[in-house]
């Protein structure tokens, strides 16, 4: 079947529901010490979940994803979703742009218009890109309840396939952060003559200390240790109980919001509170659709083949495709590139970042889309 057009629209019935839930938060205690020690904060919470029931307007987010054409395909025995937005320029290149968790196609609301319309931001209308940025399969409007669920390599097949078969691209661009980081590699590593490279913002090397040579091989050490230490558990939850934590998540709106405010603020550069680093707009847009579609237990579900699977990105497995890298400051695992060399042998743009975290196309989106101009005018 061919696809079909889409719009997004929660009835408001369902928008009523999730006040009604809000209204009924029941918080925790919050233990003695700093705010945000222990995880979320229980007194930034009450105030988010407040402003999420009496001020927060889906309507507009809604709006402002609508503002991009969307369209549904049946794919690999799901309907998948992406938005595909037409460059303008002499000879617009596909690009597709990926997602992670706790991510959506909400991140992609202020990049695409400076990719797809680069003179319209003062660059050259030959650097415009024509997007196709899917929800993930399992994620968001890539979910129906009792649909199969995705592991990575799962998803680089599919979407892969979305390109090739279902639109036709011979050849395209692939780009992504966290899981549509590994996605954009899988292809690369899997479909090399279907890219003309990839360009990641978070890199799939091995976690495992190594011997460090250089300043910034010791460094990358102390960063992977407090890494693993304190900030692993929710891999280990998502990857191997992630139907349990579905509960929760599931029935309270709180409850998932707690869970994912917590990697916006962890993750992104921000001077304490997310809201310095991303809008809290598109933060409540990103964690209402979770909330919307039910996804949130499927998106768990590239952790658990990452467990029991393990991952299909390692020297072992090495990426050969022309592939650039934007350094955010505040990403949680920066790798130093002689590390990152041994999983990506063919790194030809290594970019040291100013400002920005995990969440490059929601915080840094002007700096995230120059790299990707910049790494694709000479592959293209």
């Amino acid at each position: 079947m061919p696809p079909e057009q889409f719009v997004l629209k929660i009835s408001d019935a369902d928008i009523a529901d999730l006040k009604s839930r809000l209204a009924l938060t029941r918080f925790p205690d919050a233990a003695p010490g700093g705010l945000w020690d222990y995880g979320t904060s229980v007194d930034y919470m009450r105030e988010l979940v407040s402003y999420w029931k009496d001020s927060f307007d889906w309507r507009t987010q809604e709006a402002a994803l609508n503002e991009f054409p969307q369209f549904k395909v049946p794919l690999h025995d799901i309907e998948l979703h992406y938005l595909h937005v037409p460059g303008v320029g002499p000879k617009p290149y596909p690009l597709l742009l990926m997602h992670g968790w706790p991510g959506s196609v909400f991140e992609f609301v202020d990049i695409i218009p400076r990719l797809t319309d680069p003179a319209r931001f003062g660059g050259d209308a030959r650097d415009a890109f024509t997007v196709i940025a899917p929800s993930l399969p399992g994620y968001g409007l890539s979910f129906q309840p009792g649909q199969k669920r995705f592991v990575l390599g799962d998803v680089a097949a599919c979407l892969h396939d979305l390109m090739t078969n279902t639109l036709g691209y011979r050849k395209f661009a692939a780009q992504g952060g966290d899981w549509g980081a590994g996605v954009a590699s899988l292809i690369g590593q899997k479909y090399p003559s279907s890219v003309c490279g990839i360009h990641l913002n978070l890199l799939y090397v091995p976690r495992e200390k190594i011997s460090p040579n250089s300043e910034s091989e010791a460094l990358y050490n102390e960063q992977l240790a407090r890494f693993l230490k304190e900030e692993t558990g929710y891999q280990q939850i998502q990857g191997t109980k992630p139907q349990t934590l579905a509960f929760g998540l599931t029935d309270s709106p709180a409850g998932l919001a707690a869970w994912i405010i917590e990697k916006f603020r962890k993750w992104s550069d921000n001077d304490g509170v997310p809201e310095s680093a991303i809008s809290r707009d598109r933060m409540l847009a990103n964690i209402s659709l979770y909330w919307f579609t039910g996804a949130i237990g499927s998106s768990f579900w590239p952790y658990y083949g990452r467990l029991h699977f393990g991952l299909p990105i390692s020297p072992d497995h090495p990426i050969s495709v022309p592939t650039g890298y934007a350094a955010f400051p505040k990403e949680i695992v920066t790798p130093p590139r002689s590390l990152a060399e041994k999983t990506y042998t063919n790194i030809q743009r290594w970019t040291e970042m100013k400002k920005g975290g995990h969440f490059a196309a929601m915080e840094q989106p002007a700096a995230l889309a120059a790299e990707i101009q910049n790494f694709f005018r000479q592959l293209r």
